[in-house]
């Protein structure tokens, strides 16, 4: 799970050949951060305000509002005040990562809660031989996001009939 404190999380499932479920959870906040943030490197006005946001990605006024503060805050988007004001990227899209703008809304990548260097959140953590294993994962979880920027997620994908092939509504047709 990447864990945070904040949204409720959301769930990508996938199955194995085994059969075993893979879950790894994204708050909502950060899933609608990526969506908000390729609406701003998508879109044709340089500058966009929470209410264009909001119509543009279906996500409710008061959460852009929440959530694009805190993309300010971190430095992925600048704000702008006044009548015209808005958001806008604060750098090129190729040099925002996921991982940034995952950071951004839900604070420091962590699959579990010894990752995140937070004492007391578990009750083996005194005598746990994993504890010092999820860092070498969280790390290569952390580079992975890293490595996909805003620019290609904002990049329109082409139909093809070969991403479905392997999905179990194909495997049932």
């Amino acid at each position: 799970m990447i864990s945070s404190g904040h949204g409720k999380p959301f769930e990508i499932n996938t199955l194995t050949k085994a059969g075993r479920g893979i879950v790894i959870r994204l708050t909502n906040l950060a899933d609608y951060a990526v969506v908000l943030m390729s609406q701003l490197a998508q879109g044709t006005a340089s500058v966009q305000n929470t209410a264009e946001l909001a119509q543009a990605t279906g996500v409710p006024v008061p959460t852009v509002a929440k959530i694009t503060r805190a993309l300010a805050r971190a430095g992925v988007v600048t704000s702008q005040r006044g009548v015209a004001g808005g958001f806008s990227l604060a750098r090129p899209a190729d040099e925002i990562t996921v991982a940034d703008i995952i950071e951004a809304v839900d604070g420091p990548i962590a699959l579990t809660n010894c990752v995140e260097d937070a004492p007391g959140d578990c009750n083996l953590e005194a005598i746990c031989a994993m504890r010092g294993h999820w860092h070498a994962i969280n790390r290569a979880v952390k580079r992975a996001l890293a490595e996909v920027t805003l620019a290609e997620f904002a990049a329109p994908i082409p139909f093809s009939p070969e991403f479905f092939e392997g999905s179990e509504a194909h495997r049932q047709s």
